[in-house]
């Protein structure tokens, strides 16, 4: 348990840590110039080994622990721009801060190591369906539709992404997971997340459009998790561990509201769609 709790920490303070680095080195150099910036460059990198990390958390540790551990990268952004960027925290940021932390430490402690487990008959086959029907709600909706839609979509495709790593991991090694339909949806509904969020950063604000879509990416995994994945909570944890993810959500949703949060996201439009992309390689 020790090296996969490890692993979904580092994997939170990896995409942190690179989201800072993309929103200062796109102000350096704006526009598609930041794709040759060294620290944009080396905030890929870093998404890559965060990534890396993600994948050994979800074989090991359920979905309400990794989604919700994952969520709290905003913590480091927060953090970090206070000091890199110079963005104002507010005492509220702070306590949230504390919460939020506390809160992972309760959710480690009730979930335990939990190896990925084979999924039930029939669970292939409803993934593929739900993520064509994402694509179908996101061709309907991706015109017209309103931030808070488009946001529910994004969150709904990331977890998606995540259902089916989990899922996925069971097969085996990863070549064993490339080659079997669960891949599938995992690009699938990656996609979908990208492209719905990106969609819902233009017509609504930063900080609102991630703290929805951190609420329905904890929330939704961690339910399908439970229900159809055979995660479990440590005898005599449930309520504490319950109370821990909602806790932990509600942090994390101050925190994306956080002028620091809105800094480092609003620093330029390539660390925006560089964080989209990172977000399904999270999964």
């Amino acid at each position: 348990m020790t090296l996969a709790l490890l692993a979904a920490v580092a994997a939170a303070v990896g995409y942190g840590v690179s989201t800072v680095l993309e929103a200062v080195g796109t102000r350096r150099s704006p526009g598609a110039g930041a794709l040759r910036q060294p620290l944009v460059l080396g905030a890929l990198v870093l998404d890559g080994a965060a990534w890396l990390a993600s994948l050994l958390a979800l074989d090991r540790l359920p979905l309400f622990a990794v989604q919700a551990i994952q969520a709290s990268s905003v913590v480091v952004v927060v953090v970090l721009a206070r000091f890199v960027l110079g963005a104002r925290t507010r005492r509220r940021d702070v306590l949230a801060v504390a919460v939020v932390v506390a809160a992972l430490v309760v959710v480690a402690l009730g979930a335990g190591e939990q190896p990925a487990v084979a999924p039930p008959v029939g669970f292939t086959t409803a993934m593929l369906v739900a993520a064509g029907v994402l694509v179908a709600a996101l061709v309907a909706a991706y015109a017209r539709g309103g931030a808070p839609l488009l946001t529910v979509l994004a969150g709904l495709g990331y977890s998606g992404a995540a259902i089916g790593a989990r899922g996925a991991h069971a097969s085996g090694d990863l070549l064993a997971t490339v080659r079997q339909p669960l891949a599938v949806v995992i690009v699938v509904c990656g996609g979908v997340g990208v492209l719905a969020y990106l969609r819902a950063l233009e017509r609504g604000s930063a900080g609102g459009v991630a703290a929805l879509s951190s609420v329905v990416e904890v929330l939704v995994p961690g339910v399908v998790g439970v229900a159809v994945l055979g995660d479990t909570v440590r005898a005599g944890w449930a309520v504490p561990v319950a109370l821990a993810v909602v806790t932990a959500v509600a942090g994390c949703v101050v925190l994306a509201r956080s002028p620091a949060s809105v800094a480092a996201e609003g620093a330029g439009g390539v660390a925006e769609r560089d964080a989209s992309v990172r977000r399904v390689q999270g999964t």
